[in-house]
């Protein structure tokens, strides 16, 4: 169904804010919510995360105080939004258990909008860096049993694999093979130009996450998986938010950011099976649509510009939606596991010069690799258990990653 929320009628900025009552909501059962209600939670809180540090530094950007009174008046509810969604998370879901979480909607995400984005470069960008979020999962499940006795397959509903991606060590890369060549907002296709804003803001909360709770984790090696993959997920936000067409104005970022917000509440709304946070969806959907009728009036005062010269099409183009990918993902991880980034491109491991930045990187980091604690988390639950944890519909498509009783930690870092 075609929706365009330019065409709306807003309700007013002040009738968005919500009391305390409103943002104490019922939580969803960690057991019996849908795996993918949980990942929305996180997506939508991480949409949010997003749209107030925009806000900010918008904010601090402009010398007209009536113009930052309409951003701080936004600003105020996106942060109401925030904290009533990251409500929704039960108490007793602790830190690792949100992790996998995350890195089930980092896989799944990532793999919906590769298979629907029409820009090369930027699928590739998706692609790549897909197989190292699959990754993260296999090892952040590994040790969730390792630590907890407990299978990261009944968090994820058996909709997403666990089973080694591109090794964890293989992604440490020098920062300036994280840069990337920017879309072109007024050639990108609608879709496009949402889903580098959308990924970037979901490897963002991924990595303010890590960065933030990751040191509270309970022993040693579990504080240190967090800190390397927390670093590569500092290299994805670089990657894709390089993907960001840099020539908007702040007017013109302002208004995609509501845009955006509006397209993934109505996905969401559309998306959702739990009646009780479906209803959620479309109260902040509501909201979403008057800051973006909002942003269309500071557009039109400050830079005389009509919303069509930024969206020219305002209806919403393919709706978000979480789902399975099981094949897809095990496609490209057969295809390009071998892959390492390079400058703006990604190139075969065989294919990289010897004295290139990317060993010149790995071997300031990985120094030894066998105490590197993505590999030391598996070896200790293939001590633990005989072998390591995963949940397969058949056997890893890599040959080279088959092997349950032993870490392979040169695959796409050392050429062969």
């Amino acid at each position: 169904m075609k929706f365009n929320p330019f065409l709306e009628k807003p309700k007013k900025l002040e009738a968005c804010i919500m009391n305390w009552k409103d943002l104490a909501p019922k939580p969803y059962d960690k057991m019996e919510a849908s795996p993918y209600t949980r990942v929305r939670c996180i997506l939508m809180n991480g949409t949010e995360y997003e749209s107030v540090w925009f806000g900010h530094a918008f904010h601090r950007h402009c010398d007209d105080n009536d113009l930052r009174r309409t951003i701080a008046m936004v600003r105020r509810s996106e942060q109401q939004q925030q904290k009533l969604i990251a409500s929704l998370k039960p108490v007793d879901e602790n830190l690792l258990e949100t992790t996998i979480g995350y890195e089930q909607l980092a896989v799944d995400l990532t793999a919906f909008l590769a298979q629907n984005v029409k820009d090369q470069h930027v699928k590739d960008a998706l692609d790549f860096a897909l197989l190292e979020d699959f990754d993260h999962l296999y090892r952040y499940a590994n040790l969730l049993e390792s630590d907890m006795g407990a299978k990261a397959e009944d968090y994820v509903g058996g909709y997403t694999e666990i089973t080694p991606g591109r090794p964890t060590i293989a992604h440490h890369r020098h920062p300036y093979d994280e840069v990337k060549r920017p879309i072109d907002n007024k050639k990108a296709d609608p879709f496009t130009k949402c889903a580098v804003s959308i990924i970037t803001a979901a490897e963002q909360q991924t990595m303010n996450y890590y960065m933030n709770l990751g040191a509270f984790y309970k022993n040693q090696k579990g504080r240190e998986l967090y800190t390397e993959i927390a670093m590569v997920e500092e290299q994805h936000v670089s990657q894709y938010g390089s993907l960001i067409d840099p020539t908007a104005s702040w007017f013109e970022m302002c208004l995609m950011h509501e845009y955006i917000e509006c397209y993934l509440y109505y996905s969401m709304l559309n998306d959702e099976s739990d009646k009780n946070i479906k209803k959620i969806w479309e109260m902040l959907l509501e909201q979403e649509i008057a800051h973006l009728h909002a942003s269309v009036q500071n557009l039109q005062k400050y830079e005389k510009k009509d919303w069509q010269e930024v969206i020219p099409n305002g209806e919403f183009p393919t709706l978000i939606k979480l789902q399975s990918n099981i094949e897809y993902v095990r496609k490209i991880l057969k295809n390009t596991v071998t892959r390492t980034a390079e400058r703006e491109g990604y190139v075969n491991i065989q294919d990289v010069d010897d004295g290139a930045n990317f060993f010149k990187y790995q071997n300031k980091v990985n120094k030894t690799p066998e105490k590197v604690a993505s590999h030391v988390v598996i070896e200790n639950h293939q001590n633990q258990f005989g072998e390591d944890y995963r949940f397969e519909t058949k056997p890893n498509p890599v040959k080279e990653l088959q092997n349950r009783e032993e870490d392979n930690i040169t695959l796409g870092r050392v050429k062969s």
